[in-house]
């Protein structure tokens, strides 16, 4: 019966209501955060509680810490409570080292679980809809409904408006006003049976007046942080059988209550037992600086239920870095300082410092507070948007709300009037402060259009990271030359959500100590040519090139590169080439203690560098590849005396007994081979070796046509065995050709008998 303010009071963003009578005061996760970091002691303060523990915000598990840590050094006499009707109890125990678990059974009316199987590819709006036309001839009494976001409820709604007469269907989520959410939550005036369709805002602790009846759609939209875009999605998930059970616990406030679950009792058994937490999954910049404020630059300094780290850590580091919000050591800086005063994200922090800077406070004010916001306009120019908040049009309620934000934003910057200032809401300024807030998301515009489906085009602009983002064809802003772009979903193709033009002009004045002239010296896989110039760049974004004559070392490394990615066949590879190749490596493989080189495909892609790379000067093409003396390069990996032992032990030709040379064939590890007329071996008793006689050479044997017709590394069993039967199939279809009847001590030629003989 006390007025707000007595005995319980509150603080939120923009407002306080407490007095010294105030013994319970609630705030935010984020305000204690603040006030711990303004006063770490907390004078007054005896019990800290935090409630509905288990959602696990990044700011809940950023003041628990905090907390644990005044109370481990500073107080600790300080009690600290944990709440939730659905708490992983063990685990937040243990964190309090062992505090005492207590239990108290509130009252709760049953409610009867039931479950309505789905089948997997109809949509949201499809499977709610019905399942609310069910609870309704089910059931009596209210009906409170489980989206995961806006749109979601905004189709629903639409159905169920377009399909039964006298209901009251009731929107409730966090962007509408006050007085829309007000409207979902007390009695229908015209004493109409309700349908509140409402996000995770009316899971916990809301106990509204009619409801009986839950039906779950068993998703939730979270906000997962998108390394390589830097920027948050938005994921539909399942939810955890913890949020469901809170759910279905809405049924049972008043009285016996229904709740329908939109999926089967098997796949509920499925679902994880509690929502993971945020500091896993969040952008961790804004923790980041409040640990560095709070003087620890490692988190493991501090008791966490899960502590941040891995890549999203490393991420938030760099990026304070960039805002030189932390020094080389990680320690913060002034202007740190500065940005961890303001209730902004670091980003917008830091805009509406350069905006302060640049006397453009006050639209630098509009701007964060319009960055800030979630609201339903679609227009994707920012200027006009600025614009459109300061003027006071739009939405009333979210004209308040950014009106509350710039208030507060000018108070802080000791800029407490709001007048006309150096920006002036001109698009220009606009665009200025966000390329300036998000350096690596400015953007030129490309040539060409890019599909996005269904028949539409897209306009791609490379960003200064060396990422593309994308706007439909029919955006206005898709004719612009620069973007400085501030939010885009991300994703392999980013789409821009809200940015604003500019051109070159601004940028190279706005941007000019990041501009950089460097040399760049790059493999064109597309064009296959080393591409060698001298570039004035803005990160990934070249602003002019000059192509440079002779790019030395770097245009051979560049060389390298592409043949790498071409494979080694891109070499002009001739059988002496390979054969010398597979010499080499018979070698290798033959005489294993010796020092015969590594020349494998693979070992030569490896090592170009060093063997290759000297012959690459003018080499620029991959067409130019065709005029170098492979054969010879190779026989450089060689010193003389190598060389020497190459062709005495592992010869390219032998001499037969018919006077000729032929040529062997290599093939490691196997012994080669050597293709010869069986006439030209007549008188010979031994098989032909290499490698000092260890490897006897494979003879295919061929007929006079050419054709084999015995593969044998056994001369003499073949002279003894064979023969015969070779003889007796070919002398009548070759009789001038000399057929032996011992051809041991034949005499060998290469030649038939002359006609008549």
């Amino acid at each position: 019966g006390e007025a707000i303010g007595q005995t319980v009071g509150y603080q939120i963003r923009f407002e306080r209501r407490v007095s010294d009578a105030t013994r319970i005061e609630v705030v935010t996760e984020g305000l204690l955060t603040r006030r711990l970091q303004a006063d770490a002691g907390l004078p007054g303060v005896g019990l800290l509680i935090f409630d509905e523990f288990h959602e696990r915000s990044l700011d809940a598990d950023l003041a628990l810490a905090l907390s644990l840590d005044v109370r481990a050094n500073l107080r600790p006499e300080l009690r600290v409570l944990v709440m939730s009707a659905t708490l992983d109890t063990a685990r937040v125990s243990a964190l309090l080292d062992g505090a005492p678990i207590v239990e108290a059974g509130g009252r709760m009316f049953p409610v009867d679980l039931r479950y309505l199987p789905q089948k997997s590819e109809a949509r949201l709006d499809e499977t709610m809809t019905q399942g609310v036309l069910r609870a309704l001839t089910e059931t009596s009494g209210d009906v409170l409904a489980f989206l995961p976001g806006a749109r979601e409820i905004r189709a629903t709604q639409r159905r169920l408006e377009h399909g039964v007469r006298d209901l009251a269907v009731r929107p409730l989520y966090g962007e509408l006003s006050s007085a829309e959410q007000d409207l979902a939550l007390t009695p229908d005036a015209q004493g109409r049976r309700k349908v509140i369709l409402a996000t995770n805002i009316a899971q916990t602790s809301l106990t509204v007046e009619g409801v009986t009846t839950v039906v779950d759609g068993g998703h939730v939209r979270v906000a997962r942080f998108d390394l390589g875009a830097g920027a948050n999605r938005l994921d539909t998930l399942r939810v955890s059988r913890a949020s469901a059970d809170q759910r279905a616990g809405r049924a049972g406030r008043l009285g016996p209550g229904t709740a329908y679950r939109l999926w089967s009792q098997d796949q509920h058994g499925a679902l994880a037992a509690h929502d993971s937490a945020e500091i896993l999954t969040a952008d961790l910049t804004r923790l980041a600086l409040e640990l560095a404020l709070w003087g620890t630059r490692d988190p493991v300094d501090l008791r966490w239920l899960d502590p941040p780290g891995g890549a999203h850590w490393a991420y938030a580091q760099e990026l304070l870095a960039a805002l030189a919000a932390v020094d080389g050591e990680q320690r913060i800086t002034p202007h740190g300082r500065a940005l961890a005063r303001l209730p902004a994200p670091p980003r917008l922090a830091h805009l509406l410092m350069l905006a302060r800077d640049q006397g453009a406070a006050a639209t630098g004010a509009w701007l964060a507070a319009t960055l800030d916001a979630r609201d339903a306009d679609r227009s994707i120019d920012l200027g006009p948007r600025v614009q459109q908040a300061r003027a006071g049009r739009g939405d009333p309620a979210q004209t308040r709300r950014l009106g509350d934000s710039v208030r507060q934003y000018l108070r802080l910057l000791g800029q407490d009037r709001q007048g006309p200032d150096a920006g002036d809401d001109r698009t220009e300024t606009v665009a200025e402060l966000v390329s300036l807030a998000f350096p690596e998301r400015l953007a030129r515009r490309r040539e060409g259009l890019r599909d996005a489906g269904r028949g539409a085009r897209e306009v791609a602009f490379l960003c200064a990271d060396g990422g593309e983002a994308r706007l439909p064809e029919h955006d206005p802003l898709a004719r612009s030359p620069w973007l400085a772009i501030a939010h885009w979903d991300p994703g392999p193709q980013r789409r821009i959500r809200l940015a604003a033009a500019l051109d070159e002009t601004q940028v190279l004045r706005a941007h000019a100590s990041r501009i950089l002239s460097l040399d760049e010296v790059r493999w064109d896989a597309q064009q296959q040519i080393v591409i060698a110039e001298e570039q004035r760049r803005l990160g990934a974004i070249v602003l002019s090139a000059r192509r440079i004559a002779d790019a030395g070392k770097a245009g051979r490394a560049a060389m390298i590169e592409g043949i790498r990615s071409l494979g080694l066949q891109a070499l002009p590879w001739t059988e002496s080439a390979r054969q010398w190749q597979a010499r080499v490596q018979s070698l290798r493989a033959w005489q294993p203690a010796a020092d015969w080189p590594e020349v494998s495909d693979e070992s030569l892609l490896a090592s170009l560098e060093s063997w290759l790379a000297p012959y690459l000067d003018g080499v620029t093409r991959r067409a130019h590849l065709d005029a170098l003396d492979l054969p010879g390069i190779l026989k450089g990996l060689l010193d003389y005396d190598a060389q020497q032992r190459l062709a005495r032990l592992a010869p390219t030709h032998l001499s037969v007994p018919s006077g000729q040379r032929r040529a062997l064939h290599y093939q490691p590890p196997a012994a080669p081979t050597l293709e010869v007329k069986l006439q030209e071996m007549f008188g010979s008793a031994d098989t032909p070796s290499v490698c000092e006689g260890r490897i006897r050479v494979v003879l295919h044997l061929l007929s006079p046509a050419q054709r084999p017709v015995a593969v044998t590394q056994d001369l003499a069993g073949f002279w003894e065995r064979g023969y015969l039967e070779v003889r007796k199939d070919l002398r009548g279809r070759y009789p001038r050709h000399p057929w032996p009847d011992d051809p041991r001590v034949a005499q060998a030629t290469h030649r038939a008998k002359p006609r008549g003989t």
